[in-house]
Formats: structure tokens, sequence, C-alpha cells
């Protein structure tokens, strides 16, 4: 999906689903050290992937996102 220049992304929260490749892209252009990406398929099939090799360090980094949208952290 080609975003139009004069259209403003919001950084916000919504309710609305948001398209994958704007997800995507987003991290693209975010200088990230690792990162890992959990989704369904179009067979409602796990998919995930991470540039992280332990497994420690992604279940670290997955309880933190849980805090976050918790509003805990």
């Amino acid at each position: 999906m080609k975003l139009v220049p004069k259209v403003t992304v919001l950084q916000t929260v919504t309710t609305l689903d948001v398209p994958t490749e704007r997800i995507l892209s987003a991290a693209l252009e975010t200088p990230l050290k690792g990162c890992f990406i959990i989704g369904e398929d179009d067979n409602g099939e796990l998919y995930f992937s991470s540039s992280f090799a332990d497994g420690g360090t992604v279940l670290w980094w997955m309880e933190k996102a849980k805090l976050a949208l918790l509003g805990v952290e």
C-alpha cells in the first residue's frame, strides 16, 4: 500500500485494525536492534519469526510488551 504524501498517519491508539503492510513499513523505517513478528496467516495458522536467537530474550520482550498493553509499565 502506497501512502499519498499529503496524508498524515496519526500516531494514536485505534479500535480499528491497521493494515499489516503499514505496521511492517513503519518497523523497517525504525532503527531496531532486534525484533520478532507474531501473526496469523490466511489459513488461521500461527506465524512467528524472530531476529533474536535466544528464546528467553524473546519471552522477556513479550512480557514487557504485555505490561505496556496493560498500562502497567
